[in-house]
């Protein structure tokens, strides 16, 4: 299954609700929250509460990737408020096996995510204890920005690293996603993709994910 999943990073947050409405009628698989300290990446975005709140709204799994410093005092948390798939920076992970494990522990799925300087081999002696990989394919902080095209090299090395462990793991791109790349991309070996400003800045919410679901099927069937 090939996952849409808006970030709402790039919704009218003064009619959230409204947005996520909006894009889980146009066809979104997931809903994507970016939670930031203003330590690990230099903005400030959200806490469990607006997690909690965009839980009411809709049935479809939220997806909450925390861009913090000192993950493990918040996953209770989120998961409490309603996080479905938690995944946290290897960056800023000192025991990155205890923190996988306890996500799942409070009832979550688990990813780990590279930011774009991040080798892919981090991933291999972590990738039996986890759910998704999520690869940055911008520097985290900020929607809109540009997609790193060297992003796509380590989308194929790590789908090869995944495929040759034969396990069950997602493969998650986040940062520049759109229309026109979104088919290399998953050529490239994704399988979840976020996209923020490219649904939220479109007119047309549904047209933009369809066009998305067009473009996938064009490069992978």
């Amino acid at each position: 299954m090939k996952v849409i999943a808006p970030s709402i990073l790039s919704a009218d947050f003064s009619r959230l609700g409204n947005e996520i409405k909006a894009v889980e009628t146009a066809g979104a698989d997931w809903i994507h929250a970016d939670v930031m300290d203003g330590h690990f990446v230099p903005n400030i975005t959200i806490g469990p509460l607006v997690v909690e709140a965009v839980k009411r709204v809709t049935d479809l799994p939220i997806d909450v990737h925390l861009m913090i410093e000192n993950p493990d005092n918040f996953i209770p948390a989120f998961a409490k408020a309603g996080a479905s798939w938690i995944s946290v920076q290897i960056e800023t992970c000192v025991h990155l096996n205890r923190t996988v494990q306890l996500i799942k522990e409070n009832g979550a799925k688990a990813g780990v995510v590279l930011n774009p300087s991040t080798t892919v081999d981090t991933v291999e002696w972590i990738l039996e204890y986890v759910d998704y990989v999520l690869i940055m394919s911008v520097n985290p902080g900020f929607g809109g920005q540009s997609f790193i095209h060297a992003s796509l090299d380590k989308l194929r090395a790590c789908r090869k690293i995944i495929d040759d462990s034969g396990l069950d793991i997602r493969l998650e791109i986040d940062g520049g996603v759109k229309v026109d790349n979104i088919g290399e991309i998953a050529a490239a070996g994704a399988d979840t993709f976020v996209a923020g400003s490219a649904i939220f800045g479109a007119a047309d919410y549904q047209a933009t994910i369809d066009a998305m679901r067009a473009e996938i099927a064009k490069a992978v069937g």
